[in-house]
């Protein structure tokens, strides 16, 4: 039964406080004539797209799972999140991969304004009720938003995952995102294991200046995650011109030592030569995505 152990050790791991992160982003000083950003933890990632501030699977609790703080069934944090909520300007707007618990956490989601724009998955708006601006998208849908900096539109993308957050309820939708704004575009994969579905980007023009891609917990979970090298293949098939790693380095949920992923991914862009570029590879890294 290793995988009964492995998921009780997860949950009553016995350690103290998570770590800080090695590196702080000083997101004030972003310029809003860019595309900036910073993966503040897992799947966090806050941008500052051309002036409109993105925050992707906004995680900031210390454990993740069912439950009511401080009573959480979940994996703890080996990082803190490399910003707390109160030390970035509010976001405009929320995008949702998700329903599984360490995407989205109701408790994190709390913490931000009702009228935040918040985009999510198929038949997850329930778990978002609290804000007044919901989209729900299923895959190959797009809306055009209008915020206060100007237009944004956000398509929903095939990945290969799952949605249910508990055992019973997969009719829930489960997406990546292409985000587009002012010639622009972020690829947002969420989580995935391998698919050939990124390549239609490339098929039909749409290549992201920036592709986030999850690159832990794949072992023994190959068949929801994708590797490394598999992250980097599928960014290839889909044009990608920049990449940066999330879902790694914050919480602990499969067998692989929690560095491997990140020291893959290093490897499979130090051993050659590629068109792609390696942004950032650790949580909390500033990056900035080079003009076309």
């Amino acid at each position: 039964m290793p995988k009964l152990r492995f998921i009780w050790k997860m949950i009553f791991d016995g350690r103290g406080a998570p770590a800080a992160p090695t590196s702080r982003p000083q997101s004030q000083t972003w310029p809003d004539d860019a595309l900036t950003g910073s993966c503040l933890g897992h799947s966090t990632v806050l941008l500052n797209f051309h002036g409109l501030r993105i925050l992707t699977d906004p995680v900031f609790s210390k454990r993740v799972g069912p439950g009511v703080p401080p009573l959480i069934l979940g994996p703890k944090r080996y990082l803190r999140p490399a910003l707390g909520v109160k030390e970035f300007a509010a976001p405009d707007v929320i995008v949702l991969s998700h329903a599984h618990f360490d995407h989205l956490d109701r408790w994190s989601l709390r913490k931000f304004s009702r009228d935040t724009i918040v985009v999510t998955a198929r038949a997850t708006s329930d778990l978002v009720r609290r804000f007044h601006r919901v989209h729900e998208l299923d895959w190959g849908q797009s809306i055009d938003l209008e915020t206060r900096v100007g237009a944004l539109r956000v398509t929903a993308l095939e990945v290969n995952h799952w949605g249910a957050r508990m055992m019973r309820d997969e009719y829930r939708g489960y997406n990546g995102y292409l985000i587009e704004r002012a010639g622009r575009s972020v690829c947002f994969a969420g989580d995935t294991a391998y698919t050939a579905a990124f390549a239609r980007l490339r098929e039909n023009g749409q290549s992201p200046d920036l592709m986030l891609m999850p690159i832990g917990a794949y072992d023994p979970w190959i068949r929801a995650h994708c590797d490394p090298e598999q992250a980097v293949a599928m960014a290839e098939q889909a044009g990608a011109r920049s990449f940066v790693p999330i879902h790694h380095q914050t919480f602990k949920l499969s067998s692989e030592p929690m560095n491997e992923p990140a020291a893959r991914l290093h490897a499979a862009f130090a051993g050659q030569k590629r068109r792609m570029q390696l942004l950032a590879l650790n949580v909390g890294e500033t990056f900035t995505v080079p003009p076309r």
